[in-house]
Protein backbone atom coordinates (compact mmCIF):
# COMPACT_ATOMS: atom_id res chain seq x y z
CA UNK A 1 0.00 0.00 0.00
CA UNK A 2 2.98 2.12 0.52
CA UNK A 3 3.91 2.61 -2.64
CA UNK A 4 0.08 3.02 -4.15
CA UNK A 5 -0.46 6.11 -1.67
CA UNK A 6 3.33 7.76 -2.22
CA UNK A 7 2.45 7.95 -6.45
CA UNK A 8 -1.23 8.82 -5.80
CA UNK A 9 0.27 11.87 -3.22
CA UNK A 10 2.53 12.55 -5.83
CA UNK A 11 -0.16 13.18 -9.10
CA UNK A 12 -2.33 15.50 -5.84
CA UNK A 13 0.54 17.82 -5.34
CA UNK A 14 1.40 17.87 -9.06
CA UNK A 15 -1.99 18.36 -9.73
CA UNK A 16 -2.28 22.03 -6.50
CA UNK A 17 0.77 22.82 -8.08
CA UNK A 18 -0.37 22.83 -11.82
CA UNK A 19 -3.17 24.64 -10.46
CA UNK A 20 -0.73 27.96 -8.03
CA UNK A 21 1.12 27.92 -11.44
CA UNK A 22 -1.64 28.98 -13.66
CA UNK A 23 -3.10 31.46 -10.95
CA UNK A 24 0.34 33.38 -11.23
CA UNK A 25 -0.49 33.87 -15.16
CA UNK A 26 -3.83 35.40 -15.35
CA UNK A 27 -3.21 38.54 -13.59
CA UNK A 28 -2.35 40.97 -16.91
CA UNK A 29 -5.47 41.28 -19.38
CA UNK A 30 -3.18 44.14 -20.74
CA UNK A 31 -0.62 41.77 -22.31
CA UNK A 32 -3.39 39.94 -23.79
CA UNK A 33 -4.97 43.45 -25.15
CA UNK A 34 -1.68 43.96 -26.89
CA UNK A 35 -1.47 40.46 -27.97
CA UNK A 36 -4.80 41.20 -30.30
CA UNK A 37 -3.43 44.64 -31.31
CA UNK A 38 -0.12 42.98 -32.77
CA UNK A 39 -2.35 40.07 -34.42
CA UNK A 40 -4.18 43.76 -36.38
CA UNK A 41 -6.95 42.16 -34.36
CA UNK A 42 -9.67 43.89 -36.21
CA UNK A 43 -13.00 42.72 -33.56
CA UNK A 44 -14.56 45.07 -30.96
CA UNK A 45 -12.48 44.90 -27.80
CA UNK A 46 -14.64 46.45 -24.71
CA UNK A 47 -12.84 46.69 -21.22
CA UNK A 48 -14.89 47.95 -17.71
CA UNK A 49 -13.61 51.34 -19.08
CA UNK A 50 -15.58 51.40 -22.37
CA UNK A 51 -18.90 52.96 -22.00
CA UNK A 52 -20.27 50.30 -23.87
CA UNK A 53 -19.13 47.51 -21.51
CA UNK A 54 -22.05 47.42 -19.65
CA UNK A 55 -24.32 47.05 -22.28
CA UNK A 56 -22.42 44.60 -24.34
CA UNK A 57 -21.86 42.16 -20.62
CA UNK A 58 -26.08 42.50 -20.32
CA UNK A 59 -27.19 41.98 -23.22
CA UNK A 60 -26.93 38.55 -23.36
CA UNK A 61 -27.72 37.65 -19.75
CA UNK A 62 -30.84 35.69 -19.36
CA UNK A 63 -30.35 34.63 -15.97
CA UNK A 64 -30.53 37.88 -13.37
CA UNK A 65 -28.90 35.59 -10.37
CA UNK A 66 -25.63 36.54 -12.71
CA UNK A 67 -26.67 40.20 -13.12
CA UNK A 68 -25.97 41.33 -9.87
CA UNK A 69 -22.99 44.24 -8.15
CA UNK A 70 -21.43 40.83 -6.86
CA UNK A 71 -21.32 38.57 -9.90
CA UNK A 72 -17.37 38.32 -11.18
CA UNK A 73 -16.92 40.49 -14.02
CA UNK A 74 -15.09 40.08 -17.63
CA UNK A 75 -11.58 41.89 -17.27
CA UNK A 76 -12.15 42.03 -21.48
CA UNK A 77 -14.85 41.15 -23.76
CA UNK A 78 -14.00 40.04 -27.39
CA UNK A 79 -16.64 40.57 -30.44
CA UNK A 80 -15.07 38.85 -32.54
CA UNK A 81 -16.09 38.78 -36.64
CA UNK A 82 -14.61 36.11 -37.93
CA UNK A 83 -12.98 32.47 -38.20
CA UNK A 84 -9.30 34.36 -38.20
CA UNK A 85 -10.27 36.69 -35.46
CA UNK A 86 -11.57 33.91 -32.76
CA UNK A 87 -8.68 32.42 -33.81
CA UNK A 88 -6.53 34.94 -32.63
CA UNK A 89 -8.29 35.39 -29.53
CA UNK A 90 -7.72 31.53 -28.46
CA UNK A 91 -4.37 31.96 -29.45
CA UNK A 92 -3.56 35.44 -27.11
CA UNK A 93 -5.64 33.79 -24.43
CA UNK A 94 -3.55 30.92 -24.34
CA UNK A 95 -0.51 32.84 -24.71
CA UNK A 96 -1.16 35.27 -21.76
CA UNK A 97 -2.64 32.49 -19.28
CA UNK A 98 -6.14 34.49 -19.72
CA UNK A 99 -9.33 32.34 -18.76
CA UNK A 100 -12.21 32.66 -21.33
CA UNK A 101 -15.57 31.91 -21.02
CA UNK A 102 -17.67 31.46 -24.84
CA UNK A 103 -21.18 32.92 -24.93
CA UNK A 104 -23.59 32.56 -27.50
CA UNK A 105 -27.40 33.23 -26.61
CA UNK A 106 -26.21 33.29 -23.16
CA UNK A 107 -28.57 30.88 -21.25
CA UNK A 108 -26.25 28.87 -19.71
CA UNK A 109 -28.66 28.25 -16.69
CA UNK A 110 -26.12 28.50 -13.86
CA UNK A 111 -24.20 31.50 -16.02
CA UNK A 112 -21.36 29.58 -16.80
CA UNK A 113 -20.63 31.08 -20.13
CA UNK A 114 -19.76 34.36 -18.69
CA UNK A 115 -19.24 34.04 -14.97
CA UNK A 116 -16.13 32.81 -13.38
CA UNK A 117 -14.53 33.33 -9.71
CA UNK A 118 -11.22 33.69 -11.82
CA UNK A 119 -9.72 36.63 -14.09
CA UNK A 120 -11.50 35.54 -17.31
CA UNK A 121 -12.20 36.89 -20.87
CA UNK A 122 -16.09 36.75 -22.57
CA UNK A 123 -15.46 35.39 -26.24
CA UNK A 124 -18.89 37.00 -27.27
CA UNK A 125 -20.18 35.50 -30.99
CA UNK A 126 -22.83 37.56 -31.48
CA UNK A 127 -21.28 39.01 -34.74
CA UNK A 128 -21.00 35.25 -35.35
CA UNK A 129 -24.22 34.17 -36.60
CA UNK A 130 -23.97 33.66 -40.51
CA UNK A 131 -26.78 30.32 -41.64
CA UNK A 132 -26.25 28.79 -45.24
CA UNK A 133 -29.25 26.73 -45.66
CA UNK A 134 -29.17 24.42 -48.73
CA UNK A 135 -32.21 22.98 -50.20
CA UNK A 136 -31.28 20.66 -52.70
CA UNK A 137 -29.22 18.50 -50.02
CA UNK A 138 -31.53 19.52 -47.08
CA UNK A 139 -28.76 20.94 -44.83
CA UNK A 140 -27.03 24.37 -43.39
CA UNK A 141 -24.07 25.31 -42.01
CA UNK A 142 -24.95 27.20 -38.75
CA UNK A 143 -22.23 29.93 -36.84
CA UNK A 144 -22.29 29.19 -33.28
CA UNK A 145 -23.78 32.98 -32.39
CA UNK A 146 -26.88 32.26 -34.17
CA UNK A 147 -30.20 31.42 -31.86
CA UNK A 148 -32.93 28.72 -32.68
CA UNK A 149 -35.30 31.81 -33.91
CA UNK A 150 -32.83 32.89 -36.62
CA UNK A 151 -31.89 28.90 -37.63
CA UNK A 152 -35.69 28.66 -37.67
CA UNK A 153 -36.68 31.91 -39.78
CA UNK A 154 -33.18 31.15 -42.91
CA UNK A 155 -34.80 27.57 -42.85
CA UNK A 156 -38.09 28.91 -43.39
CA UNK A 157 -36.82 31.58 -46.09
CA UNK A 158 -36.19 28.64 -48.49
CA UNK A 159 -38.75 26.11 -47.71
CA UNK A 160 -42.18 25.62 -46.35
CA UNK A 161 -41.49 21.45 -45.77
CA UNK A 162 -38.03 21.40 -44.27
CA UNK A 163 -37.19 22.38 -40.02
CA UNK A 164 -34.98 21.26 -37.31
CA UNK A 165 -35.57 19.58 -34.40
CA UNK A 166 -34.03 21.75 -31.67
CA UNK A 167 -35.48 23.42 -28.51
CA UNK A 168 -38.41 25.95 -28.51
CA UNK A 169 -36.85 29.10 -26.84
CA UNK A 170 -35.92 31.35 -30.04
CA UNK A 171 -33.08 33.01 -27.99
CA UNK A 172 -30.94 30.40 -27.38
CA UNK A 173 -27.61 30.10 -28.74
CA UNK A 174 -27.29 27.50 -31.37
CA UNK A 175 -23.10 26.92 -30.04
CA UNK A 176 -24.03 25.97 -26.66
CA UNK A 177 -27.33 24.21 -27.24
CA UNK A 178 -25.98 21.39 -29.95
CA UNK A 179 -23.04 20.91 -28.12
CA UNK A 180 -25.38 19.74 -24.79
CA UNK A 181 -27.54 17.46 -26.87
CA UNK A 182 -30.48 20.12 -27.94
CA UNK A 183 -33.91 19.28 -26.74
CA UNK A 184 -37.50 20.11 -28.86
CA UNK A 185 -40.41 19.18 -29.58
CA UNK A 186 -39.47 16.61 -33.08
CA UNK A 187 -37.57 14.49 -31.07
CA UNK A 188 -39.99 11.69 -30.79
CA UNK A 189 -39.69 11.82 -34.78
CA UNK A 190 -36.37 12.68 -35.28
CA UNK A 191 -34.26 12.60 -31.97
CA UNK A 192 -32.37 15.42 -30.53
CA UNK A 193 -30.53 18.44 -32.39
CA UNK A 194 -27.24 16.79 -32.05
CA UNK A 195 -28.14 13.57 -33.52
CA UNK A 196 -28.50 15.39 -36.52
CA UNK A 197 -25.16 17.35 -37.03
CA UNK A 198 -23.14 15.82 -39.92
CA UNK A 199 -19.97 17.88 -39.48
CA UNK A 200 -18.32 21.16 -37.34
CA UNK A 201 -15.88 23.55 -37.66
CA UNK A 202 -14.21 24.05 -34.26
CA UNK A 203 -10.53 25.78 -33.29
CA UNK A 204 -8.77 23.47 -30.30
CA UNK A 205 -6.76 24.39 -27.99
CA UNK A 206 -3.54 25.01 -30.21
CA UNK A 207 -5.53 27.39 -32.41
CA UNK A 208 -6.44 25.07 -35.34
CA UNK A 209 -9.46 25.10 -37.30
CA UNK A 210 -10.31 22.04 -37.57
CA UNK A 211 -13.32 20.01 -39.63
CA UNK A 212 -15.02 16.36 -38.54
CA UNK A 213 -12.19 14.87 -41.18
CA UNK A 214 -9.13 16.58 -39.63
CA UNK A 215 -10.16 16.37 -35.61
CA UNK A 216 -11.26 12.64 -36.19
CA UNK A 217 -14.04 10.91 -35.35
CA UNK A 218 -14.03 10.81 -31.18
CA UNK A 219 -13.40 14.60 -31.27
CA UNK A 220 -16.67 14.94 -33.69
CA UNK A 221 -18.73 12.72 -31.21
CA UNK A 222 -17.25 14.37 -27.91
CA UNK A 223 -18.69 17.81 -29.21
CA UNK A 224 -22.17 16.28 -29.85
CA UNK A 225 -23.70 16.51 -26.42
CA UNK A 226 -20.59 16.21 -24.40
CA UNK A 227 -21.21 19.96 -23.20
CA UNK A 228 -19.70 23.43 -24.35
CA UNK A 229 -16.50 24.76 -23.52
CA UNK A 230 -14.61 21.46 -22.55
CA UNK A 231 -13.02 20.41 -25.55
CA UNK A 232 -12.54 23.62 -28.25
CA UNK A 233 -14.48 26.35 -29.62
CA UNK A 234 -17.20 25.15 -32.14
CA UNK A 235 -17.04 27.73 -34.95
CA UNK A 236 -20.23 26.49 -36.85
CA UNK A 237 -21.98 23.17 -37.29
CA UNK A 238 -23.57 21.70 -40.64
CA UNK A 239 -26.76 20.24 -39.80
CA UNK A 240 -28.81 17.81 -41.57
CA UNK A 241 -32.48 19.27 -42.20
CA UNK A 242 -35.76 17.33 -41.62
CA UNK A 243 -39.20 17.01 -43.65
CA UNK A 244 -42.01 18.54 -41.87
CA UNK A 245 -45.56 18.79 -43.35
CA UNK A 246 -47.28 21.83 -44.82
CA UNK A 247 -49.68 21.63 -41.84
CA UNK A 248 -48.55 20.44 -38.68
CA UNK A 249 -51.58 20.52 -35.43
CA UNK A 250 -51.17 22.38 -32.25
CA UNK A 251 -53.02 22.45 -29.15
CA UNK A 252 -52.78 23.45 -25.76
CA UNK A 253 -55.54 22.35 -23.03
CA UNK A 254 -55.76 23.30 -19.85
CA UNK A 255 -56.97 21.20 -16.82
CA UNK A 256 -56.93 22.17 -12.92
CA UNK A 257 -57.09 19.47 -9.92
CA UNK A 258 -61.38 20.07 -10.32
CA UNK A 259 -61.16 19.15 -13.55
CA UNK A 260 -59.10 16.00 -12.97
CA UNK A 261 -55.65 17.02 -14.00
CA UNK A 262 -54.22 14.73 -10.86
CA UNK A 263 -55.97 11.45 -12.93
CA UNK A 264 -55.35 12.70 -16.98
CA UNK A 265 -51.36 13.41 -15.72
CA UNK A 266 -51.13 9.98 -14.27
CA UNK A 267 -53.04 8.43 -17.27
CA UNK A 268 -50.40 10.58 -19.69
CA UNK A 269 -47.49 9.02 -18.36
CA UNK A 270 -48.60 5.78 -19.70
CA UNK A 271 -49.63 6.62 -23.51
CA UNK A 272 -47.41 10.23 -24.09
CA UNK A 273 -44.01 8.19 -24.71
CA UNK A 274 -46.05 5.31 -26.93
CA UNK A 275 -48.11 7.66 -28.89
CA UNK A 276 -47.34 7.76 -33.25
CA UNK A 277 -43.63 9.33 -33.74
CA UNK A 278 -45.36 12.37 -35.37
CA UNK A 279 -47.52 13.25 -31.59
CA UNK A 280 -45.78 15.09 -28.77
CA UNK A 281 -47.76 16.03 -25.83
CA UNK A 282 -45.58 17.48 -23.01
CA UNK A 283 -47.16 18.62 -19.50
CA UNK A 284 -46.72 22.17 -18.59
CA UNK A 285 -47.52 22.26 -14.54
CA UNK A 286 -47.91 25.14 -12.67
CA UNK A 287 -49.81 26.80 -9.50
CA UNK A 288 -52.94 29.08 -11.16
CA UNK A 289 -53.78 32.04 -8.85
CA UNK A 290 -57.41 33.66 -8.87
CA UNK A 291 -59.58 35.74 -7.15
CA UNK A 292 -63.40 34.70 -6.16
CA UNK A 293 -66.23 37.44 -5.93
CA UNK A 294 -66.03 37.70 -2.65
CA UNK A 295 -62.05 38.53 -2.88
CA UNK A 296 -60.71 35.27 -1.52
CA UNK A 297 -57.65 33.95 -2.98
CA UNK A 298 -58.40 30.41 -4.72
CA UNK A 299 -55.60 28.48 -5.57
CA UNK A 300 -55.12 24.86 -7.75
CA UNK A 301 -52.45 23.54 -10.02
CA UNK A 302 -53.15 23.86 -13.39
CA UNK A 303 -51.94 21.20 -16.05
CA UNK A 304 -51.72 22.33 -19.39
CA UNK A 305 -51.41 19.63 -21.90
CA UNK A 306 -49.05 21.12 -24.65
CA UNK A 307 -48.97 19.45 -28.33
CA UNK A 308 -47.72 19.71 -31.41
CA UNK A 309 -48.37 16.67 -34.20
CA UNK A 310 -46.77 16.66 -37.40
CA UNK A 311 -49.80 16.31 -39.78
CA UNK A 312 -53.47 17.47 -39.95
CA UNK A 313 -56.45 17.81 -37.43
CA UNK A 314 -58.22 15.03 -39.37
CA UNK A 315 -55.27 12.74 -38.71
CA UNK A 316 -54.60 13.34 -35.15
CA UNK A 317 -58.20 12.93 -33.49
CA UNK A 318 -58.84 9.32 -34.07
CA UNK A 319 -55.03 9.02 -32.73
CA UNK A 320 -56.34 10.73 -29.66
CA UNK A 321 -59.48 9.08 -29.21
CA UNK A 322 -57.80 5.76 -29.28
CA UNK A 323 -54.73 6.70 -27.02
CA UNK A 324 -55.76 9.22 -24.80
CA UNK A 325 -60.11 9.48 -24.65
CA UNK A 326 -59.94 10.62 -20.96
CA UNK A 327 -58.07 13.93 -22.57
CA UNK A 328 -61.57 14.74 -24.52
CA UNK A 329 -59.55 16.52 -27.60
CA UNK A 330 -62.38 18.28 -29.68
CA UNK A 331 -61.73 19.82 -33.10
CA UNK A 332 -62.53 23.23 -32.50
CA UNK A 333 -59.71 22.89 -29.71
CA UNK A 334 -56.70 22.01 -32.30
CA UNK A 335 -55.00 24.48 -34.80
CA UNK A 336 -53.77 23.79 -38.24
CA UNK A 337 -50.28 25.83 -39.13
CA UNK A 338 -46.93 25.91 -40.48
CA UNK A 339 -44.26 24.42 -38.83
CA UNK A 340 -42.81 27.87 -38.85
CA UNK A 341 -45.76 29.62 -37.39
CA UNK A 342 -45.51 26.67 -34.80
CA UNK A 343 -42.15 27.65 -33.16
CA UNK A 344 -44.00 30.96 -32.71
CA UNK A 345 -46.74 29.60 -30.96
CA UNK A 346 -44.92 27.58 -28.64
CA UNK A 347 -42.44 30.43 -27.99
CA UNK A 348 -45.51 32.14 -26.38
CA UNK A 349 -46.18 34.63 -29.19
CA UNK A 350 -49.59 35.83 -30.10
CA UNK A 351 -51.36 34.19 -33.61
CA UNK A 352 -50.31 36.10 -36.60
CA UNK A 353 -47.45 37.99 -35.15
CA UNK A 354 -44.81 38.32 -37.85
CA UNK A 355 -41.59 36.07 -38.05
CA UNK A 356 -39.74 38.71 -37.87
CA UNK A 357 -40.00 38.22 -33.95
CA UNK A 358 -37.73 35.11 -34.17
CA UNK A 359 -34.91 37.36 -35.32
CA UNK A 360 -34.84 39.17 -32.12
CA UNK A 361 -31.83 37.90 -30.12
CA UNK A 362 -33.53 39.46 -26.67
CA UNK A 363 -36.05 37.38 -24.29
CA UNK A 364 -39.50 39.28 -23.61
CA UNK A 365 -38.50 39.34 -20.43
CA UNK A 366 -35.50 38.31 -17.93
CA UNK A 367 -36.18 36.65 -14.30
CA UNK A 368 -34.22 35.32 -11.42
CA UNK A 369 -34.35 31.33 -11.95
CA UNK A 370 -33.31 28.06 -11.25
CA UNK A 371 -33.49 24.44 -12.63
CA UNK A 372 -33.06 20.87 -11.50
CA UNK A 373 -33.97 18.41 -13.89
CA UNK A 374 -35.09 14.44 -13.86
CA UNK A 375 -35.77 11.48 -16.04
CA UNK A 376 -38.99 9.46 -14.94
CA UNK A 377 -38.46 5.20 -15.96
CA UNK A 378 -41.53 4.08 -14.18
CA UNK A 379 -45.06 6.35 -13.66
CA UNK A 380 -45.15 8.31 -10.39
CA UNK A 381 -48.66 7.13 -8.71
CA UNK A 382 -51.01 9.56 -7.90
CA UNK A 383 -50.64 9.71 -4.42
CA UNK A 384 -46.71 11.14 -5.63
CA UNK A 385 -48.14 13.83 -7.96
CA UNK A 386 -50.20 14.93 -4.85
CA UNK A 387 -47.24 15.05 -3.02
CA UNK A 388 -46.06 17.57 -5.63
CA UNK A 389 -49.11 19.58 -5.69
CA UNK A 390 -48.62 20.13 -1.75
CA UNK A 391 -45.38 21.79 -2.33
CA UNK A 392 -46.66 23.72 -5.54
CA UNK A 393 -49.18 25.40 -2.80
CA UNK A 394 -45.74 26.62 -0.81
CA UNK A 395 -45.22 30.48 -0.95
CA UNK A 396 -42.24 30.17 -2.93
CA UNK A 397 -43.52 28.02 -5.55
CA UNK A 398 -45.82 30.90 -6.58
CA UNK A 399 -44.03 31.21 -10.13
CA UNK A 400 -42.66 27.46 -10.54
CA UNK A 401 -43.19 24.92 -12.82
CA UNK A 402 -42.59 21.45 -13.93
CA UNK A 403 -42.55 20.49 -17.73
CA UNK A 404 -43.06 17.01 -18.31
CA UNK A 405 -41.64 15.93 -22.06
CA UNK A 406 -42.07 12.70 -23.48
CA UNK A 407 -40.00 10.18 -25.30
CA UNK A 408 -40.61 6.81 -26.93
CA UNK A 409 -40.23 7.07 -30.98
CA UNK A 410 -36.76 7.55 -32.41
CA UNK A 411 -35.39 8.48 -29.03
CA UNK A 412 -36.04 4.40 -28.18
CA UNK A 413 -34.14 3.58 -31.15
CA UNK A 414 -30.44 5.60 -30.77
CA UNK A 415 -28.18 3.64 -28.40
CA UNK A 416 -27.12 5.89 -25.43
CA UNK A 417 -23.55 5.50 -26.90
CA UNK A 418 -24.49 7.21 -30.23
CA UNK A 419 -23.28 10.49 -29.27
CA UNK A 420 -22.87 11.34 -25.06
CA UNK A 421 -26.02 12.00 -24.73
CA UNK A 422 -27.24 9.13 -23.14
CA UNK A 423 -30.54 9.71 -22.01
CA UNK A 424 -32.47 7.18 -24.56
CA UNK A 425 -34.52 3.70 -24.38
CA UNK A 426 -36.05 2.99 -20.82
CA UNK A 427 -36.94 7.04 -20.23
CA UNK A 428 -41.05 7.64 -20.20
CA UNK A 429 -40.21 11.40 -20.18
CA UNK A 430 -38.14 13.68 -18.80
CA UNK A 431 -38.80 16.64 -16.25
CA UNK A 432 -37.16 20.12 -15.98
CA UNK A 433 -38.11 21.83 -12.57
CA UNK A 434 -38.05 25.54 -12.66
CA UNK A 435 -39.00 28.32 -10.07
CA UNK A 436 -38.72 32.01 -11.25
CA UNK A 437 -38.70 35.05 -8.43
CA UNK A 438 -38.27 38.41 -9.15
CA UNK A 439 -37.24 40.65 -5.90
CA UNK A 440 -33.41 41.20 -5.64
CA UNK A 441 -31.70 40.02 -2.80
CA UNK A 442 -29.60 37.15 -1.50
CA UNK A 443 -32.13 36.29 1.06
CA UNK A 444 -35.06 36.45 -1.64
CA UNK A 445 -33.07 33.56 -3.79
CA UNK A 446 -31.82 31.14 -1.03
CA UNK A 447 -35.53 30.97 -0.15
CA UNK A 448 -36.65 30.20 -3.75
CA UNK A 449 -33.08 27.90 -4.06
CA UNK A 450 -34.32 26.15 -1.03
CA UNK A 451 -37.77 25.45 -2.25
CA UNK A 452 -36.81 23.51 -5.67
CA UNK A 453 -34.09 21.99 -3.63
CA UNK A 454 -36.79 20.26 -1.46
CA UNK A 455 -38.70 19.42 -4.47
CA UNK A 456 -36.00 17.56 -5.80
CA UNK A 457 -35.49 15.92 -2.51
CA UNK A 458 -39.11 14.69 -2.79
CA UNK A 459 -39.07 13.12 -6.18
CA UNK A 460 -35.85 11.03 -5.27
CA UNK A 461 -38.02 7.68 -5.01
CA UNK A 462 -39.52 8.62 -8.23
CA UNK A 463 -37.05 9.17 -10.62
CA UNK A 464 -34.29 7.71 -12.11
CA UNK A 465 -31.65 5.62 -9.81
CA UNK A 466 -27.88 4.79 -10.09
CA UNK A 467 -27.29 7.39 -11.34
CA UNK A 468 -29.74 10.00 -10.43
CA UNK A 469 -29.59 11.58 -14.16
CA UNK A 470 -29.62 15.08 -15.56
CA UNK A 471 -29.35 17.04 -18.70
CA UNK A 472 -26.36 18.61 -19.05
CA UNK A 473 -27.77 21.89 -20.52
CA UNK A 474 -30.31 22.11 -17.56
CA UNK A 475 -26.78 22.83 -15.48
CA UNK A 476 -27.07 22.16 -11.97
CA UNK A 477 -24.22 23.07 -9.56
CA UNK A 478 -26.11 21.75 -6.51
CA UNK A 479 -25.29 17.80 -8.47
CA UNK A 480 -21.63 17.59 -7.96
CA UNK A 481 -18.59 19.96 -5.97
CA UNK A 482 -17.17 21.71 -8.46
CA UNK A 483 -13.41 22.61 -9.02
CA UNK A 484 -10.54 23.76 -7.38
CA UNK A 485 -8.96 27.30 -9.04
CA UNK A 486 -10.67 26.26 -12.38
CA UNK A 487 -9.46 23.32 -12.42
CA UNK A 488 -12.11 19.83 -12.21
CA UNK A 489 -10.54 16.77 -10.85
CA UNK A 490 -11.75 13.38 -12.76
CA UNK A 491 -13.20 12.10 -8.83
CA UNK A 492 -15.01 15.42 -8.36
CA UNK A 493 -16.31 15.63 -12.28
CA UNK A 494 -17.45 12.00 -12.13
CA UNK A 495 -20.05 13.22 -9.22
CA UNK A 496 -22.35 15.21 -12.19
CA UNK A 497 -20.74 14.04 -14.89
CA UNK A 498 -22.06 10.15 -14.51
CA UNK A 499 -25.82 11.98 -13.70
CA UNK A 500 -24.94 13.81 -16.88
CA UNK A 501 -23.33 11.26 -19.47
CA UNK A 502 -24.22 7.87 -17.86
CA UNK A 503 -21.26 5.29 -18.98
CA UNK A 504 -20.05 7.92 -21.78
CA UNK A 505 -18.66 10.13 -19.48
CA UNK A 506 -15.55 8.13 -19.41
CA UNK A 507 -14.94 7.91 -23.03
CA UNK A 508 -15.12 11.89 -22.72
CA UNK A 509 -12.62 12.42 -20.14
CA UNK A 510 -10.31 10.08 -22.84
CA UNK A 511 -11.18 12.14 -25.55
CA UNK A 512 -10.71 15.57 -23.19
CA UNK A 513 -7.24 14.55 -22.47
CA UNK A 514 -6.23 13.60 -25.49
CA UNK A 515 -7.27 16.81 -27.10
CA UNK A 516 -6.68 19.42 -24.34
CA UNK A 517 -4.31 18.07 -22.22
CA UNK A 518 -3.34 21.48 -20.71
CA UNK A 519 -7.55 21.78 -19.57
CA UNK A 520 -7.13 25.30 -21.54
CA UNK A 521 -11.10 25.18 -22.40
CA UNK A 522 -12.66 24.68 -19.14
CA UNK A 523 -15.97 25.67 -16.32
CA UNK A 524 -17.22 24.18 -12.93
CA UNK A 525 -18.72 21.43 -14.76
CA UNK A 526 -16.38 20.50 -17.84
CA UNK A 527 -14.93 17.63 -18.62
CA UNK A 528 -11.25 16.95 -17.03
CA UNK A 529 -8.18 16.34 -18.63
CA UNK A 530 -6.96 13.14 -16.80
CA UNK A 531 -2.98 12.35 -17.96
CA UNK A 532 -2.70 9.12 -15.95
CA UNK A 533 -6.24 8.20 -15.31
CA UNK A 534 -5.32 4.62 -16.55
CA UNK A 535 -2.61 4.19 -13.67
CA UNK A 536 -4.63 6.33 -11.10
CA UNK A 537 -7.81 3.78 -11.57
CA UNK A 538 -5.42 1.30 -11.39
CA UNK A 539 -4.22 2.57 -7.89
CA UNK A 540 -7.54 2.84 -6.64
CA UNK A 541 -9.62 0.24 -7.20
CA UNK A 542 -10.42 -2.35 -4.85
CA UNK A 543 -7.75 -5.11 -5.69
CA UNK A 544 -8.66 -7.64 -2.23
CA UNK A 545 -5.11 -6.51 -0.58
Amino acid sequence: MGPHISLVSFLLVLFVFSSTSWATLVDNHEEFIRCLSNCNQTSSVYTPNNSSYSSILQFSIQNLRFNTTKTPKPLVIVTPTSESEVQQVIICAKKTGMHIRVRGGGHDYEGLSYVTEVPFVIIDLIEHRAINVNVNDKSAWVEAGATNGELYYRIAEKSKTLGFPAGVCPTVGVGGHFSGGGYGLMLRKYGIAADNIVDARLIDANGRILDRVSMGEDLFWAIRGGGGNSFGLVLSWKIKLVDVPEKVTVFTLDKTLEQNATKLVHKWQYVGSRFHEDLFIRILISRLNSSSQGGNNNQTIIASFNSMFLGEIDRLLPIMQENFPELGLRREECIEMSWIESTLYFAGFSRGESLDVLLNRTQLSSRYFKAKSDYVYQPIPEGGLEGIWRLFFEDEAASAQMILSPYGGRMNEIASSSIPFPHRAGNLYKIQHLVYWDEEGEEVAEKHISWIRRLYSYMTPFVSMFPRAAYINYRDLDIGVNNIKGYTSYLQAKVWGTKYFKNNFNRLVFVKTKVDPSNFFRNKQSIPSIHLLPLYNYLVEDKGE
